[in-house]
């Protein structure tokens, strides 16, 4: 079964990586980043955001990084998941 862009960006933050929208297009094959990041903030996870400048071509884009904090993990019962923190 193949691994679902939630499932692999996910593994990705929890790796202590920041992602980009072209990281996760380059990586993942993911073209909303940001809705796959509203999916994992409603699934409790505490991710930050950073506007990030580019000077050269003058545009503007979202960092992504998941907050070592909060320590949240996933208890799975049968086939439920839940966050624990």
């Amino acid at each position: 079964m193949l691994e679902s862009q939630y499932d692999m960006i996910l593994k990705h933050l929890k790796r202590g990586d920041s992602i980009t929208p072209l990281d996760a297009l380059d990586k993942y094959g993911c073209f909303r980043l940001a809705a796959v990041i509203c999916e994992l903030r409603k699934d409790g996870y505490n991710i930050e955001s950073k506007t990030v400048h580019n000077r050269n071509t003058r545009k503007r884009y979202a960092r992504y990084t998941l907050n070592s904090s909060d320590n949240i993990t996933e208890q799975h019962i049968d086939d439920d998941v839940y966050m624990v923190k």
